[in-house]
């Protein structure tokens, strides 16, 4: 096996190489990275239009891929762009001195502009027959595992760039996840969503029970933190009057990784007035399956050796139950935190000891719910107690839980809504049962929002919210099963040597 070192003298080799056909071209006047080309047809629409296109001539332009020469004087180069591929057929010795010379000097990378009639090979494969290749730009490197597709896990990751070109099925993937977002923005703003912007940058990171990235802003002198969630500030849209909004942006957490976990990620948070968890659950299974729709074409799709069906309607379970059924522990029944973390103990949980009632009953649902549950299910009514209950209204009929849902769908949460709590007097005392918690050493605890409290205190509406998880969606909508696959460029630890082979 090679060793390192003759790895670099390799890439070294094949890039001395490309310089000097570089230098080639540039030495008799051909310009090695021109500024434009006039491409009349993209590669897709040659071949989906040919009984129209045949005999008329086109110009195409992408990038170099296979090569295949056969004899002196012809030869198939295939050029993909965006849209897809198209093979080139060329007979060199009937090139003149500039396309024959820029024909020479290619390599699989680089891109050119190709002009010529549009045929059919012998095997019956829609060509463009080039009579004037313009070169676009040299590849100073090798494409990616010489286009048969790049598997290696890690540089997909950090070279994404790599992963787009050589691997269609990630081309897709990113393409749908643009659709998705698309359909969701159509589908709001049809309802008469208002799309707002609100501070990436905020004093105090409230919204979510999550730890924060924290930055220094040396123009006011004072420490800022990146937002963990949206909706404190679209809160203040609703309070403001601005009746129905959303907005579809960054959060960042300072947390751990994981299939399903990043640090960095995209949610979708939206509020409307005069309505209820109730009715926000009925918009997030429609909105869904529409966006599906758009997105694939249809609201079944496939996860693993399983199928997903995203149409209407979903599920719905309180999570009292669905603890019950899948864990054995009616948390009822358990009133305090002692007896509820001997219960835990009992199925297999080994809860520590710093785990407080609420968070006893979240690691409940993560252990024996949450991967249960592949078709799509709103679980509702969830304990005041429970992590990120905190700014949740609570039932009228009972103090103890809060109007709120979290939907799941392929044995992953994607949506967690509430009825908002409007009563300011209330979200006091919430806020400075948070602020215990924090002292107690509970890092993600919301912190103490004064400012917040006073927009409250001038009148909310009863108003009904809720977060999705972008990212997630994506995943169950192309069956990715790593949030890293969906996420363009996703956040890894650095590496030792910074440089990319």
């Amino acid at each position: 096996m090679a060793d390192i070192g003759e790895g670099v003298e390799a890439g070294d080799r094949i890039q001395r190489a490309r310089l000097e056909k570089l230098v080639r071209l540039e030495d008799a006047g051909i310009r090695g990275f021109p500024t434009t080309f006039l491409r009349t047809h993209p590669a897709a629409s040659v071949q989906a239009d040919f009984a129209s296109l045949e005999g008329s001539h086109v110009c195409v332009a992408g990038r170099v891929g296979v090569f295949k020469k056969l004899g002196k004087n012809l030869a198939f180069v295939f050029l993909r762009d965006g849209s897809g591929q198209i093979q080139l057929i060329l007979h060199p010795n009937e090139l003149d001195e500039a396309t024959g010379l820029v024909f020479e000097t290619l390599d699989p990378g680089d891109f050119v502009g190709a002009c010529g009639k549009v045929i059919k090979s012998k095997t019956g494969e829609v060509s463009v027959q080039v009579d004037q290749l313009t070169f676009l730009g040299k590849s100073l490197r090798n494409p990616p595992e010489k286009w048969h597709g790049l598997v290696d896990v890690e540089t997909r990751y950090r070279q994404r760039y790599l992963d787009l070109m050589a691997n269609p099925d990630a081309r897709q993937v990113f393409l749908t996840r643009s659709r998705v977002i698309a359909a969701i923005r159509r589908y709001l703003d049809t309802l008469g969503f208002v799309e707002v912007e609100t501070p990436v940058l905020q004093p105090i990171p409230g919204g979510g029970a999550a730890r924060p990235f924290a930055t220094e802003s040396a123009a006011m002198d004072t420490r800022l933190y990146l937002r963990v969630a949206l909706e404190l500030y679209l809160k203040r849209c609703i309070i403001g009057g601005i009746e129905r909004v959303y907005e579809i942006g960054r959060n960042f957490r300072n947390e751990g990784v994981s299939f399903k976990h990043s640090p960095e990620f995209t949610m979708l948070e939206l509020y409307q007035a005069y309505a209820d968890y109730a009715d926000i659950m009925r918009l997030t299974e429609d909105m869904v399956s529409t966006a599906a729709k758009a997105a694939v074409g249809r609201t079944r799709v496939k996860w693993g050796d399983q199928e997903i069906d995203f149409s209407p309607p979903w599920q719905r379970m309180p999570l009292r139950s669905a603890i019950a059924e899948y864990s054995g522990v009616d948390y009822a029944e358990y009133p305090d935190t002692e007896s509820l973390r001997g219960a835990a103990k009992q199925v297999g949980l080994r809860p520590e000891a710093d785990w407080n009632y609420g968070k006893i009953l979240d690691e409940l649902l993560t252990a024996f719910v949450e991967p249960k549950l592949i078709q799509p299910t709103f679980l509702t009514d969830y304990p005041t107690a429970f992590p990120g209950s905190t700014l949740a209204k609570g039932k009228p009929d009972n103090p103890d839980e809060v109007e709120r849902f979290e939907a799941f769908a392929g044995g992953i949460e994607v949506a967690n809504a509430f009825s908002e709590l409007n009563d300011p007097r209330v979200q006091r005392e919430r806020f400075v049962e948070q602020v215990r918690a924090r002292e107690a050493g509970d890092v993600e605890a919301q912190p103490f929002d004064q400012d917040f409290l006073v927009a409250l205190e001038h009148g909310m509406p009863p108003t009904g919210g809720m977060g999705m998880g972008i990212d997630r969606i994506v995943m169950l909508l192309t069956d990715q099963h790593s949030i890293r696959d969906v996420i363009l460029f996703p956040q890894l630890r650095p590496r030792e040597d910074h440089a990319e082979s």
